[in-house]
């Protein structure tokens, strides 16, 4: 159940929700309502009736209490990575090569990725290949071309962990951790990065339902790390004349069930270079938040995902028609929802 407090409702009231829930044997969270309030989700049924300062109750919900929508009613999550904001604003696009390949390669990536007007730069230094003999990524060494190409840019940077154990690694790097898709259901991965005091861009698992991902982000909010981005980056389907199938429905409806920020990968979506462009906007079109595309100096030469690789150029004509047309969805309609900066759950045992 899901338990919404006034601005001014009383401390003893959330003090006396939580303790009324631990002694039922239930589980509870609290958190900021985005409007000043407090929010109490409880893993079970108590009985609050008669605490003042409550201004709704829900009973029955769905699983995922804190990245559900009505856990933040008033407005969206924004999620800070670096100095960019991510959410409730205008889109962030986040772009690079898929894999570190080396110092000098990266630098020359992230140089012309910052100049066609990213907001973030990316790049695998832990690469999950279908194939065992593909090129893995530099690990560590990758890691550290990547806070170089940070303070060579002024960009910051996101990447994937593969492991637990990889985490403080990462974090220690990067800006943002990346989990992806084939790690959106490792609940020991999800766990550990839950507890890390960095924000996280959590890609859809290209099987994976709606709620099997909101589902997934809880893992992450549930063990203290409020700070989850969403990617939509394709899912699986029959045919296979695209990579995947850039499933472009999610956004709209993850923004009416959940608070949380959602970018759309337009590059794994399609897995065609002569696609990446028109499905970036696509998504703007549908709402999203944001974009992650891989560019690169010499896409064909690129040693991960060559064909879905587009130029730095490319790159730089979709941010700019990106802002166009974010402009002109805006026009009319204004920016009328607050931001919200995401605040720390509290955890209860």
């Amino acid at each position: 159940m899901i338990v919404t407090l006034h601005a001014g409702a009383p401390v003893a009231t959330t003090d006396a929700i939580v303790a009324a829930a631990r002694a039922a044997g239930c589980d509870s969270r609290t958190f900021d309502d985005g409007h000043g309030g407090t929010v109490v989700g409880i893993v079970g049924t108590v009985s609050v009736s008669e605490y003042p300062g409550i201004s709704s109750v829900l009973e029955k919900h769905r699983p995922y209490m804190l990245a559900s929508r009505e856990g933040r009613p008033y407005a969206p999550t924004v999620v800070k990575v670096g100095g960019v904001r991510i959410g409730g604003g205008r889109p962030v696009v986040i772009g690079g090569p898929c894999v570190i390949e080396g110092r000098e390669a990266l630098l020359e990536a992230a140089l012309a990725t910052k100049a066609a007007g990213a907001d973030i730069l990316r790049g695998g230094a832990f690469k999950p290949r279908t194939s065992p003999y593909a090129f893995q990524g530099l690990g560590e060494e990758g890691l550290q071309y990547l806070a170089e190409a940070r303070e060579a840019t002024g960009l910051p940077v996101v990447t994937e962990a593969m492991e637990p154990d990889h985490i403080p690694l990462v974090a220690h790097y990067a800006d943002m951790i990346q989990i992806g898709a084939r790690n959106m259901a490792n609940f020991p991965l999800l766990r550990r990065v839950g507890q890390a005091n960095t924000p996280v861009l959590l890609k859809r698992g290209f099987s994976a339902t709606i709620e099997e991902w909101l589902m997934s982000a809880e893992y992450i909010l549930a063990h203290g790390n409020p700070d989850v981005v969403l990617c939509e980056r394709g899912i699986r389907g029959f045919d296979t004349t695209t990579r995947f199938t850039l499933d472009l429905t999610a956004v709209p409806l993850v923004k009416e069930l959940s608070h949380l920020p959602i970018i759309v990968d337009p590059s794994h979506g399609t897995g065609r270079r002569s696609l990446v462009a028109r499905m970036a906007l696509a998504g703007l079109a549908a709402g999203a938040d944001g974009l992650i595309i891989e560019a690169h100096p010499d896409p064909d030469s690129a040693q991960c995902d060559a064909a879905q690789t587009i130029t730095p150029a490319e790159l730089a004509s979709i941010i700019e028609s990106g802002r166009i047309l974010h402009a002109a969805l805006l026009g009319g309609t204004g920016e009328n929802e607050r931001e919200h900066v995401s605040s720390s759950v509290t955890l209860h045992a």
